[in-house]
C-alpha cells in the first residue's frame, strides 16, 4: 500500500451514490471508488445502466449493490433508504450526484419546469442527507457527504435561472450542514464541475446547439475551450473522480463546507476569455477578434 492509500483510508469503507450506475459521470464515480476498495451502495432510474455497472465492478473484484430508484420520486428515495437500513449496518461516504437540465430562457419555463429541476437539483438531496446522516452516524467514526453543484450557482447563468438558483440554495445548504454536523467529524463538501461531458450536461443543449457545433467539425469545442478555459482544456470524467475521491478519503478530514471547483480555472476567471487575434484575456473581445466577425468598421 503506496503513502497516499495509506493516508486516504478508503479501503474497506461503504459509498451511498444516488445517481451512480449511468451516463459518464456517475457510473465513473461508482467505478473509481470500488477500485479504491469502497463498497458501492448507488440508485438509478436507468434499468440498463444498473444492470451493465455490476458485473463491470464485479469484474475488477469490487462490491457493488445497485438498486432501481428515481431519486424525483421521494416514495422511490425512501424505498432505497429502507432497504439500506434493513441491509447494511452503516455507511461511511455519501455522493449525490444525480442532476440536471435543459437550456431555457425563464419565460419559456413552465412551473413543471422548475418543480421538476427544483427537485432533481436540490430537493431530493435534502431528503437524501437527512435519511443517510443516521447510517453515517453508526459507523462510529464520521463521514463525507459530497454533493454536486455547478459553476452556475456562482454567477447569472442565463437559460438557467431556476437551476443556478436551486444549485446555489444546495452550495448554501452545504455549508449550513457543515457546521450543524462538524463536531460529529461528518463533513459536507459540494464538487462543482463546468464543462465536464457528463450526460446532463450534453443534455442541456438545445438540438440546434449540438447541429451548429457539429457543422463546425471535430474540433470546434476543443477550440471553444482554448478561449474559454484557462488550461486550455476541459476537464476529464477522470478529474472529478479524482476530486471525489479527495474529498471521500481522510486527505480531505480537515476540509468541510467548501466548494471544490474542477473546472480548469473558469470560476477564477469568470468572464475573462482569452480571444483569438491578439486580444488576449477581456471580458470583451477587442479588435482582432471583433474584426473577425464581423469583417471591418464597415460590415452590415
Amino acid at each position: 500500500m503506496g503513502l497516499l492509500d495509506e493516508r486516504g483510508a478508503l479501503t474497506g469503507k461503504i459509498a451511498l451514490v444516488a445517481g451512480g450506475a449511468a451516463g459518464h459521470l456517475g457510473r465513473a464515480i461508482s467505478i473509481g471508488l470500488a477500485k479504491a476498495g469502497v463498497t458501492i451502495v448507488c440508485c438509478d432510474n436507468d434499468v440498463e445502466g444498473l444492470a451493465a455497472i455490476v458485473p463491470e465492478i464485479e469484474a475488477f473484484g469490487g462490491m457493488i449493490t445497485a438498486i432501481e430508484a428515481d431519486v424525483t420520486d421521494i416514495a422511490a428515495l425512501d424505498a432505497f433508504y429502507d432497504r439500506i437500513e434493513n441491509e447494511i449496518d452503516h455507511a461511511d461516504i455519501l455522493v449525490n450526484v444525480a442532476g440536471g437540465v435543459n437550456r431555457r430562457l425563464f419565460m419559456d419555463t413552465s412551473r413543471a419546469h422548475h418543480a421538476r429541476d427544483i427537485r432533481l437539483n436540490y430537493g431530493y438531496v435534502i431528503d437524501s442527507v437527512q435519511r443517510a446522516v443516521p447510517l453515517l452516524r453508526k459507523s462510529g467514526h464520521g463521514g463525507s457527504i459530497i454533493n454536486f453543484t455547478t459553476i452556475e450557482a456562482h454567477r447569472g447563468a442565463a437559460t438557467f435561472a431556476v437551476y443556478a438558483g436551486a444549485k446555489a440554495g444546495l452550495t448554501n445548504f452545504s455549508k449550513a450542514l457543515a457546521v450543524e454536523l462538524g463536531a460529529e467529524q461528518i463533513r459536507v463538501n459540494c464538487v462543482a464541475t463546468d464543462t465536464t461531458l457528463a450526460r446532463a450536461s450534453n443534455a442541456a443543449l438545445a438540438p440546434e446547439d449540438i447541429a451548429g457545433l457539429a457543422e463546425l467539425g471535430a474540433n470546434a469545442l476543443d477550440k471553444a475551450m482554448e478561449i474559454y478555459v484557462p488550461q486550455k482544456r476541459a476537464p476529464s470524467i477522470d478529474d472529478v473522480i479524482n476530486g471525489v475521491l479527495f474529498l471521500a478519503s481522510d486527505l480531505s478530514r480537515a476540509i468541510t463546507g467548501t466548494t471544490l471547483h474542477i473546472d480548469g480555472g473558469t470560476i477564477a476567471s469568470l468572464g475573462w476569455l482569452d480571444w483569438p487575434d491578439g486580444d488576449g484575456f477581456m471580458p470583451a473581445p477587442l479588435g482582432g477578434t471583433l474584426k473577425r466577425m464581423y469583417g471591418g468598421a464597415n460590415a452590415a
